[in-house]
């Protein structure tokens, strides 16, 4: 028997999918094209946007003709419904087989499932969510947590992740803050970029999310309009994702539901094909966000059928409809046929969508869908890593009486309506807060230790009291009054605020739970006002998936902990800070802000953006970007630069080190970091830019490079900054990439206003224009 071109692994993936596309008829192309999602609720709440409205029952017998053409994707088997791990795994291998089985070419499906914070099924690790990846500072960390979340995803036969998000945050009152790793694309796109290595490095098509802009919708409103301009969308919005696409090697992306300027994302081919294929030379995936086909009619209005918005979606590029099929099938096979879409748009699609096939090996003959051994989601090396990242992201604030760590014998009342719940550790889409809230009467899966649990292991010789006080968000405040009692008994007040994560309107963070302020949920902010009146230390532990407003609190609280839903082991990892266990390293990876209102705000500001006179609202934050204090001290020595002046004193009071370079050079900065302190330590060394001139306005200062320093009492390490000056490159008001000759600033601090060091370096040359080889990252070397 002769084997088919197309099954033959000797030749190219491109030889084999053109002898295979050759073979297939219209529909055979189209089935390829979208996903199934077996076993979606259609009534209620459900864990997509109008889930119920557009989401079609297939009866078995719809499956199992429809399986007869094959089957692009199947969706979440493990992410819908609680599934023992083992047993979807033997499950998922007899649906492969199946769709194999019914069409002419025994292709299999490619199987997605969401992994944001961790594989979402039940019993699987439920890890800190992005936000507090970027608290960490730590990008190897972080890859090596998604490589663990790769292992755990191949082992029951998923191929794609939809992760990591690269929105950068535009306004904290989005709901979706807590799924984002911060307010900076530079630490966006290397923290974004270490996680899709790590996914990929597993085997697993990693899915980069949401392709574009969709932070940025007007008033914090999920999935509302997006009003950015042409330098936002290229100076902040896309660099995070052209450097997971370049350095990280994500094979697929997913178009956003927001429009821009009115076009939508999925309809729109300079974002889809000319930007992201023909300039970034991408040649992977686009798959749509669930029903992001379907909203091009019932939403946006830019079609008038399921047959126009599947013409729209593939003339943009999106080759994969997600989650079901509603737009790709019969209507797309009939305008085709009728002549209203292109045959060579199927064409393109089912060419992409057969390639990765090709390279996850679904089109060999010896493809096999059985697991090869038992599944354990959440193991022991899971759950140290777990804790290790959640250690690394907790942010303790402030601390200016030293009230932290705690007495080991102290009498601490632990007050606050998250104290006791495992759900307070955890974001909207882990499993526990995605799904199994439609579930009650199965068990987590996974042990959550709580704050108040975790509290009294670590401190055995503690007297720990506990009164909730008040709920997350509901208006009863009957619980004040014991809560006030427990605080007035103890020698200091552990009180433990924040989030319930959910889906649309269902918890206080998460999708579609957006907010009109910053003021804490609820009243919990009464609450903190009582517990503050009692004249006994007040420790705030905030656990939240945003910042809130912290102002009217300035110095009435003994010390200020924030943590943002720090997973299955934030309990311990929390606690360990309080006890001094831990020594707090996390760092803010958005600013924290000092009123609720006169929002939004983010450090990224040019100076109009700043307080000024001509403004009675001043937007500077409570705690900026990248602030995070220890138990240790650090002394920043010898600085040095090119032509450094050392000792020469600038206007800002800091070094006056200066440098000249061409536009295309490398100009280096090092700095000596010594433990001065008793105990170990990290310090995260901070590399921004200021730019006193420039042809458009500019940010007063932006991130462009970072390390994370772990050291010893008495420890110290030379880091040097490589800085290239493509890094202060912008969006000139031709819409070019540029860099510009004139003055610069490169600040190295401990956060965004926190400046230690300055070195002043001047370009000079012509302007130089640059394309898609630019580099994006500030390399960085230590010695000692």
């Amino acid at each position: 028997m002769t084997t088919a071109p197309w099954r033959d692994p000797a030749r190219s993936a491109a030889a084999r999918v053109e002898d295979l596309l050759a073979r297939m008829t219209l529909e055979e192309k189209t089935a390829q094209l979208y996903g199934v999602w077996v076993g979606a609720d259609t009534d209620g709440d459900g864990v997509a946007p109008h889930q119920h409205d557009m989401t079609d029952h297939h009866s078995a017998d719809d499956y199992a003709e429809l399986i007869t053409l094959g089957l692009g994707q199947l969706t979440r088997p493990f992410g819908t419904a609680p599934v023992d791990p083992d047993l979807g795994a033997l499950a998922l291998a007899r649906a492969q087989r199946r769709i194999a089985a019914a069409g002419r070419f025994g292709i299999p499906a490619v199987t997605h499932e969401e992994c944001l914070a961790g594989f979402t099924a039940w019993r699987a690790t439920a890890y800190p969510v992005p936000l507090a990846w970027g608290a960490s500072f730590d990008p190897p960390l972080v890859e090596e947590m998604a490589r663990h979340i790769g292992r755990d995803l191949r082992s029951v036969g998923v191929h794609q992740g939809l992760a990591p998000v690269l929105d950068v945050v535009r306004d904290p009152r989005w709901g979706r803050v807590e799924e984002t790793i911060g307010e900076d694309p530079y630490l966006v796109g290397t923290v974004g970029s270490a996680y899709v290595r790590g996914l990929e490095s597993a085997g697993i098509v990693a899915t980069l999310k949401h392709f574009a802009g969709y932070a940025s919708s007007v008033g914090a409103r999920n999935l509302a309009p997006v009003r950015a301009g042409l330098r936002e969308l290229a100076d902040i919005t896309l660099p995070p994702f052209e450097m997971a696409l370049r350095e990280g090697g994500a094979r697929s992306v997913m178009a956003a539901y927001n429009e821009t300027d009115g076009v939508p994302a999925s309809a729109d081919p300079w974002l889809l094909t000319d930007l992201l294929r023909e300039e970034w030379g991408f040649t992977g995936t686009v798959v749509a966000d669930y029903f992001g086909i379907g909203f091009l009619q019932t939403l946006h209005r830019v079609a008038g059928s399921p047959a126009e918005a599947a013409g729209l979606a593939l003339a943009a590029g999106i080759d994969v409809e997600l989650p079901t099929l509603k737009c790709y099938g019969r209507d797309l096979v009939a305008a085709v046929r009728e002549g209203t879409v292109p045959a060579e748009l199927v064409d393109r699609a089912a060419r992409r969508v057969l390639l990765q096939k090709c390279e996850l090996g679904l089109l060999d003959e010896d493809w096999s869908p059985e697991p090869t051994a038992s599944v354990d989601l959440d193991s022991a090396a899971n759950r140290a890593l777990a804790r290790r990242l959640a250690e690394e992201s907790v942010v303790l604030l402030d601390n200016p009486d030293g009230v932290l760590p705690l007495a080991p014998d102290a009498r601490v009342a632990v007050v606050g309506p998250r104290a006791a719940d495992p759900l307070a550790m955890l974001g909207c889409y882990s499993f526990p807060s995605h799904v199994l809230t439609h579930h009650p009467q199965v068990p987590m899966g996974i042990d959550v230790p709580t704050v108040l649990q975790a509290l009294r292991a670590e401190l055995p010789d503690a007297k720990v009291t506990f009164a909730e006080g008040c709920g997350v968000s509901d208006p009863d405040d009957s619980g004040f009054a014991e809560a006030v009692a427990r605080a007035s008994e103890a020698d200091v007040c552990v009180a433990v605020l924040g989030d319930r994560a959910g889906l649309f309107g269902r918890g206080t963070s998460g999708e579609g739970c957006d907010v009109a302020d910053l003021d804490l949920p609820g009243r919990q902010g009464e609450l903190l006002d009582r517990l503050v009146a009692t004249g006994v230390p007040v420790v705030l532990v905030l656990l939240t998936g945003r910042p809130y407003a912290l102002g009217r609190w300035q110095g009435r609280l003994g010390a200020v902990v924030q943590a943002f839903f720090p997973g299955e082991e934030g309990g311990p990892a929390v606690t360990g800070v309080l006890s001094g266990r831990v020594n707090p390293s996390g760092r803010l990876p958005v600013s924290v802000p000092r009123l609720p209102g006169g929002q939004p705000w983010t450090y990224l500001q040019p100076p109009l953006g700043l307080a000024g006179e001509v403004s009675n609202l001043d937007p500077t934050p409570l705690y900026p970007f990248g602030h995070g204090r220890s138990y240790t001290e650090f002394a920043w020595e010898d600085f040095a630069g090119p032509e450094a002046r050392t000792g020469t004193e600038g206007t800002d009071g800091t070094d006056g080190s200066t440098g000249t370079n061409g536009t295309d050079g490398t100009y280096d900065v090092s700095v000596t970091v010594r433990n001065t302190g008793g105990r170990a330590g990290a310090e995260v060394v901070q590399l921004y830019l200021h730019d006193p001139v420039a042809s458009v306005t500019r940010p007063d200062v932006r991130l462009v490079g970072y390390r994370r320093l772990e050291l010893a009492p008495g420890e110290a390490r030379r880091v040097t900054f490589h800085f290239h000056p493509d890094l202060s490159a912008f969006t000139d008001r031709a819409g070019r990439r540029i860099v510009e000759p004139g003055a610069l600033e490169l600040r190295l601090g401990v956060s965004s206003a926190e400046i230690r060091h300055t070195a002043r370096l001047t370009l000079t040359g012509p302007v130089r224009v640059l394309g898609p080889d630019r580099r994006l990252r500030c390399e960085v070397s230590e010695g000692t």
